[in-house]
């Protein structure tokens, strides 16, 4: 069968395939549309399967809300300049799109979803993953169902979005939040949504945090009564190098050892209670302010919270959701 330039073209905008490679396949397949995009696809499960232990550091986040259901995706890939591209931007469109489409509810209903050219969103990616030659994977779908929903794209440039919803219309305020949340990366809406695994390992942290500094703090001064610079033996490798260059001597670190072996113990059986509870509750509180949004300091106004920025614009007004996905580790 021969191949013409009308069914390069149209192979092309079925599947997203760069020239060489519809060129390639129509060959293979003597011309067969149906085979060709088969080969198209065989190809993308070999790439797939091949390079299914590499990392999928970068891709392309995107965000959008129509008529009531926000989302946002990430198609996730190997290199940067795979992610830049237009094809891949383009289809990481499309994919949204079609799940906003369906209000899917979630990355497994997504990824059975029909695009445009016919194939299932799965399909799709793997025959991308076949052009591209690097792996490719659907994550981070998140969804916010009702009105008055703003969205963020951090500086346009798809590795960092998010969605706040706010009571009623406030679509200035809202916008503000949602870059809050961009900057400020929160955890909960409030103390009251942090889930309690959440405050038992802040807490458990707190505790055992409070009580190395008293301990520390102890063996510190005990070090200083005895005329030994803490500095001096904070650690072997500290102890050894300041003993080669002179600054103490081997009969004071083996002092110094005692010291520390001697105050440490006494210490910490000698904590009081109380006061480290009072101490890893005040730890816990300011954990609720940095890492609950409504506590948060609102970054356009650090003399105001993020709940009485939203008060001075309408005393009702408050934020009842928000979403952030970020390609980024924070």
């Amino acid at each position: 069968m021969a191949i013409t330039m009308e069914s390069i073209k149209t192979l092309r905008t079925m599947t997203g395939a760069g020239l060489a490679d519809v060129k390639k396949a129509l060959t293979e397949a003597d011309g067969d549309m149906d085979r060709a995009k088969e080969i198209l696809r065989e190809r993308g499960q070999a790439i797939a399967a091949k390079r299914g232990d590499r990392e999928t550091s970068n891709g392309c986040v995107l965000v959008k809300a129509v008529d009531g259901f926000a989302a946002m995706i990430a198609l996730k890939c190997e290199t940067d300049f795979v992610a830049n591209g237009a094809d891949y931007i383009a289809l990481t469109q499309e994919i949204l799109d079609a799940a906003i489409a369906a209000k899917a509810k979630d990355l497994e209903a997504v990824k059975e979803l029909t695009l445009a050219n016919g194939l299932t969103v799965a399909a799709a990616i793997t025959e991308r993953s076949g052009v591209t030659g690097e792996k490719m994977e659907l994550d981070g779908y998140l969804f916010i169902e009702g009105q008055n929903v703003s969205v963020y794209n951090h500086m346009n440039k798809n590795v960092l979005c998010t969605m706040v919803q706010t009571n009623k219309p406030a679509e200035e305020q809202a916008h503000a939040v949602a870059m809050q949340v961009a900057a400020m990366k929160p955890v909960a809406l409030n103390q009251e949504s942090v889930p309690q695994a959440i405050i038992d390992e802040e807490i458990k942290v707190a505790i055992e945090k409070t009580k190395q500094e008293q301990v520390q703090k102890a063996v510190e001064n005990a070090l200083k009564k005895a005329g030994i610079n803490p500095a001096h033996v904070d650690s072997e490798d500290h102890m050894k190098s300041n003993v080669d260059k002179g600054w103490i001597t081997a009969e004071d670190v083996e002092k110094a050892k005692e010291i520390i072996a001697k105050t440490s113990e006494e210490k910490a059986a000698n904590l009081p209670e109380a006061m480290i509870q009072n101490i890893a509750k005040g730890r816990l509180n300011k954990f609720f302010k940095d890492s609950c949004l409504l506590n948060q300091e609102f970054i356009q106004d650090s003399k105001m919270s993020v709940a009485d920025y939203l008060k001075a614009a309408d005393k009702e007004l408050t934020v009842i959701d928000f979403k952030r996905f970020s390609l980024q580790a924070d």
